[in-house]
């Protein structure tokens, strides 16, 4: 099987490392890759943000397989657009990858359906954030930028 893995970092390093391991697997290319993973699958420079260039080249590339690890080309619907053009892919669709790229969205599902989580609440206002932190008077208080954020968009105050 050739596979493309698309991402770029330690994640996706680990995955070629194990995908190489597979008697099935005779070829390996990352999208974007870097300078590590390059000595164990071939690299292509194409930001894994790009959906329209990776389906292009996966497509033009014939891969028998795609994985699909990082979360921005996973909210951007990656996987979806790989299998409109038939290349199957590992990784959850735009729509089940919006638990993990919409913090509000998650936590709305969970309070709808009793899953146990933290006290939360919603605001596009930095004064009434200030406003309900007092209120509420208990520290530390955990801040969510909701979105994407990288693991940078944590605040513990």
């Amino acid at each position: 099987m050739k596979i493309l893995v698309v991402g770029g970092g330690g994640r996706e390093h680990a995955i070629i490392r194990a995908l190489k391991k597979s008697p099935r697997c005779t070829e390996i290319w990352c999208a974007p890759g870097n300078g590590g993973i390059s000595y164990d699958a071939h690299c292509k420079a194409i930001p894994a943000t790009d959906v329209d260039a990776m389906v292009k080249f996966a497509k033009e590339e014939a891969f028998d397989y795609a994985v699909v690890a990082q979360d921005d080309p996973l909210a951007l619907g990656m996987v979806d657009a790989l299998a409109a053009v038939g290349i199957p892919a590992f990784g959850p669709d735009k729509a089940a990858a919006r638990i993990e790229a919409s913090k509000v969205f998650s936590k709305d599902l969970m309070k709808k359906y009793g899953i146990p989580t933290a006290k939360y609440e919603t605001f596009d206002n930095p004064e009434k954030v200030m406003d309900y932190i007092r209120a509420e008077g208990k520290y530390p208080v955990v801040i969510k930028a909701d979105g994407l954020a990288l693991g940078k968009g944590v605040l513990i105050c």
